[in-house]
């Protein structure tokens, strides 16, 4: 391929010109060349390198360690060592689960001797090198040094199959480990069974991160084996009881050079599941061929932008944000339609209609899900109406749900966001009124109903919500992280107002109105800080606004510096509290100006990616540099978003600012590198920043494109002079949805000066 792509780079306009009665006809671009599967496998991105295709079920990737917080994907870039190849990963998270499933392949006696928690590697572990690993969209490879196996991976929706290459050998095999995951999760049920001298399955109940994680996998091997079942409890050393242990010790002879497949297929319904979903989607061995099937699935999934660079590095940052945008929600249902809802009971579905998993929706609220808007509104809505399912199966909308389980992790109802935001852009593919009555439902205090472990339910519906509707706020000393808490429930009861008003309910569009302007009792005019106001009208002391005490404070993996601004629905309204334009000018300037020092007991490592007390790095920000436009300010706008699209975002392993967070950081940095940014989810208005490409063509869903021109662009060139749309000059730093959801152009004006 790489010779292909070099003559193709070299045509002008990309143009293949065949010697077919003097055709000239368009090649097909190869937008898989463009990403980088290691960006974000380095620093705190949390991101991992393995095989998989847009939004599927199984995700087959190397494993380089267990424990910590880098180990939340399974693999980190300075790794030197390989432990095996799990099937199931999230992708940027900041929380640990998944890694079912690994297999390693072996050469001579296979050490399965148990090691101590604290070791990063298993027995079988193998050393490779960065220099023999490749990773492209759909394919992985690396070289194990310990066996001197090339190993190489790819997938489908619902499977995975590997090729290994063994040395020759009397005693080459596998290890397949199930009672292996990432943070030693608890095993509560295992079942492993070999069911011929080709196929194994298993079954494994976890509870971590997801209370119930249920995992089911059929594995098919190309060649016989011989095998031995571990299935003793075993205690590690150093440990102080017996954990249970299931594995299969597979053995059998090698010529040279000799290649051994497998296909796996997963479910979380039944291994009856699992291996319809082998047999639907891989019948054969052709690994080649599943190979080429998954880079077209993402170079159909990369080719809904196309941009024309200059900088190299634009075009790969780019892309593989793209890329990384369509690593979640995953599928959940399987090949024959069956699923397992939130009551942990199978379901049948529609394979046309399909479940998702994997809601991130405290990071992707924010700027990923108006980006599927745009370039994927029908799969943006088949997510909503999974949402929504979830809500009628478990009792209530998810804040952030995995495999079918409640988390209850972070904060806000954020589902009301997604629908108020797809309803308000004219995307109503999903049952309103059910969505209407889920939000509302969401918004209030009610246990009753729920299916969740006792543990999550005071997360799913915190005392917050109770103060809330008692006495019209929440006080910190009633619950944690109670301003950042209030603060999301005004956005988020505004987003439910808007629906209300939509509806024609006026009780409710008068009620929820109300409730999103609670964002003023927290503002504290002598600090000029959100700050926490106890449940006798006192202000919380002592109050240090560069204060970080993680999830134990008054705000949410943040600090009053970044929270305070969080009032996305009502801008206005925030510059009156702050005292008028000038005033609110000078305090968001002193944002970005003030030191970026930390303190507290325990400060989050969240808080990353500094421009002062701005922190790129984690999602409360990410709105911030888009208010200078609400201010009259626009050219502040461009230079900071200028200079977080250069210097926080890098074609590189640690090339995130923070954890990419299921596709947030990545689309946002989509968004602002075309040159636009929704502030508020839920008001169809893009705020204009500075675009970093120098063309793009957004194909948005309905045979419509958005193009974009940016006319002299450059680095020194950071200041837009002129927004053109459709022709017609722009007379402010704002467009809406509508003016182009049918298609539309779009030229900046680039200059070296900023027009005041």
């Amino acid at each position: 391929m790489k010779d292909f792509n070099s003559f193709h780079s070299l045509l002008p306009g990309g143009l293949l010109c065949l010697l077919l009665a003097g055709a000239c006809v368009p090649a097909p671009r190869d937008y898989a060349s463009w990403v980088d599967p290691f960006i974000g496998t380095g620093g705190h991105g949390h991101t991992y390198p393995g095989a998989v295709v847009p939004n599927g079920m199984i995700q087959p990737s190397p494993d380089t360690r267990i424990d910590g917080w880098d180990a939340c994907s399974g693999y980190y870039y300075a790794d030197s060592t390989l432990n095996g190849f799990s099937h199931t990963h999230v992708s940027g998270t900041g929380c640990a689960d998944y890694g079912d499933v690994l297999l390693m392949p072996t050469v001579g006696p296979q050490d399965v001797r148990p090691v101590s928690r604290e070791s990063q590697q298993l027995s079988w572990a193998s050393p490779f090198s960065h220099d023999r690993e490749v990773a492209e969209p759909g394919y992985y490879a690396v070289f194990l040094d310990r066996y001197g196996v090339q190993a190489e991976l790819t997938s489908t929706a619902r499977a995975a199959i590997h090729r290994y290459t063994f040395p020759e050998a009397q005693d080459a095999g596998f290890i397949l480990d199930l009672d292996y995951s990432i943070q030693h999760q608890t095993n509560e049920e295992m079942q492993l069974e070999v069911v011929s001298d080709t196929e194994i399955r298993g079954r494994k109940k976890t509870v971590y991160w997801a209370f119930d994680q249920y995992i089911n996998f059929y594995a098919k091997f190309s060649k016989p084996f011989a095998c031995t079942l571990l299935t003793d409890s075993v205690t590690p050393p150093g440990g102080d009881r017996p954990l249970p242990v299931a594995k299969a010790l597979l053995q059998f002879p090698t010529a040279q050079g000799e290649q051994v497949l497998v296909k796996v297929g997963v479910s979380a319904v039944d291994m009856d599941g699992a291996r319809r979903n082998v047999e639907s989607e891989i019948p054969g061995w052709d690994f080649d061929g599943v190979r080429r099937s998954a880079r077209n699935a993402w170079n159909d999934w990369l080719s809904r932008i196309d941009i024309e660079t200059s900088v190299d590095s634009v075009r790969t940052i780019f892309y593989t944000a793209l890329y990384h945008t369509g690593m979640q929600p995953n599928l959940f249902t399987d090949a024959d339609g069956r699923y397992l809802g939130m009551d942990l009971q199978p379901h049948q579905g529609d394979v046309a209609d399909p479940v998702y998993t994997v809601f991130s929706l405290w990071d992707t609220f924010r700027a990923f899900h108006p980006l599927m808007t745009l370039i994927q509104p029908e799969l943006n809505q088949a997510f909503l109406r999974s949402l929504l399912l979830k809500h009628k199966e478990g009792g209530i909308l998810p804040m952030w749900e995995l495999a079918g389980n409640y988390t209850g992790t972070m904060i806000g109802y954020h589902a009301a966001s997604l629908f108020a935001d797809s309803y308000a852009k004219g995307q109503r593919g999903f049952d309103v009124q059910e969505a209407y009555r889920a939000c509302l439902r969401t918004a209030e205090y009610d246990t009753t109903g729920i299916r969740c472990p006792a543990l999550v339910l005071p997360c799913l519906m915190p005392p917050a919500k109770y103060w809330k509707g008692k006495i019209g706020y929440v006080p910190c000393d009633k619950d944690n992280e109670s301003v950042a808490k209030a603060l999301e429930y005004a956005y988020d009861d505004w987003c439910i107002s808007q629906l209300a008003d939509a509806l024609g309910d006026d009780p409710n569009r008068a009620k929820y109105a109300a409730s999103a302007q609670g964002y003023k009792v927290y503002f504290d005019p002598s600090t000029r800080f959100m700050r926490g106001l106890d449940s006798e009208g006192e202000w919380r002391t002592p109050f240090n606004p560069r204060s970080s005490n993680h999830r134990n404070d008054d705000y949410c993996e943040g600090t009053a510096w970044q929270w305070t601004w969080f009032v996305p629905h009502d801008v206005d309204g925030l510059v009156g509290l702050m005292g008028g334009r000038e005033a609110f000018i000078g305090k968001l300037d002193s944002l970005f100006t003030a030191s970026s020092a930390l303190e507290g007991e325990l400060v989050s490592a969240d808080i990353s990616g500094l421009i002062g007390q701005y922190a790129h790095g984690n999602e409360p920000s990410h709105h911030i540099i888009h208010l200078y436009n609400y201010v009259g300010q626009p050219w502040r706008t461009q230079e900071l978003a200028d200079q977080v699209l250069r210097t926080l975002y890098a074609a590189r392993p640690d090339g995130l600012s923070g954890n990419e967070d299921c596709g947030q950081m990545s689309a946002w940095y989509i968004l602002n590198s075309l040159g636009f940014y929704q502030v508020c989810p839920g008001r169809p208005v893009y705020s204009v920043g500075r675009p970093v490409v120098d063309r793009a063509v957004l194909r948005l869903g309905n045979d419509k494109d958005l193009t974009i021109t940016v006319r002299h662009n450059s680095p020194e060139n950071k200041y837009v002079q002129q927004v053109l749309l459709n022709g017609r000059e722009l007379d402010g730093p704002f467009f809406s949805h509508q003016d182009i959801a049918d298609g539309a152009e779009l030229e900046f004006v680039m200059g070296d000066r900023p027009v005041k």
